[in-house]
């Protein structure tokens, strides 16, 4: 089954996704801050690119958004119907 968008437009909806400062990690984030917890970011040196580092308890906190991770009853998770329609071969 072909792309049901252009290349064009592809390109520009995947552009517009980002892969830092998402709204559930600022919402972790301002959490930690705001309970005397201070933390480092995106750390490359890391294994798997850690999203938080807290260094003085050696802890990384991953932050998985639900549309890409698609979490057991998650009200948020919605398998789009070209993709369902894709994998179906597979």
């Amino acid at each position: 089954m072909a792309d049901v968008h252009s290349e064009a437009v592809r390109s520009y909806n995947m552009s517009r996704i980002r892969g830092k400062d998402t709204t559930p990690e600022l919402l972790v984030r301002r959490f930690l801050f705001a309970n005397g917890l201070r933390y480092r970011l995106y750390d490359k040196k890391l294994p798997g690119k850690p999203d938080i580092i807290l260094k003085k308890f050696k802890t990384v906190i991953f932050v998985h958004g639900c549309f890409w991770h698609g979490h057991d009853n998650c009200k948020y998770f919605v398998v789009p119907e070209f993709w369902e329609a894709k994998t179906k071969g597979m």
